[in-house]
C-alpha cells in the first residue's frame, strides 16, 4: 500500500505598527517563505500584516493556527510601549 504524503503549509504573520505605517521594510516573509518551501518542505499559503492591537493579534493567532498546520510569526517585540506579541500569544492559548 502506497503511503499518501501529508502536506504540511504554514502562514506568517507579521506584526508591527511600523510595518503597516512604511516606516520599517520588510524582509522577513522572502527569507522564512523561501526557507520553508525549499529546505523544509513547508508551503507559505498566506501571509498577514497586522498591527500591535491586542485583540487582532489575538484573533489572527486563532484563526490562522485552525487552518494551516504551522504559524510563524515575526515582528511586534521589543522596547517599546506597543510591544504586546508575546503577552497577546499567551492570551490566545
Amino acid at each position: 500500500m502506497k503511503k499518501k504524503n501529508k502536506k504540511v503549509n504554514a502562514a506568517i504573520l507579521i506584526i508591527g505598527n511600523e510595518i503597516l505605517s512604511g516606516r520599517t521594510q520588510d524582509k522577513n516573509i522572502s527569507f522564512i517563505a523561501n526557507w520553508l518551501n525549499s529546505k523544509c518542505g513547508i508551503k507559505v499559503e498566506e501571509v498577514r500584516i497586522i498591527p500591535d492591537v491586542e485583540k487582532i493579534i489575538i484573533n489572527n493567532i486563532l484563526l490562522l493556527s485552525k487552518k494551516f498546520n504551522y504559524v510563524f510569526t515575526t515582528g511586534g517585540i521589543g522596547p517599546t510601549h506597543d510591544d504586546i506579541t508575546a503577552k497577546s500569544i499567551a492570551r490566545a492559548f
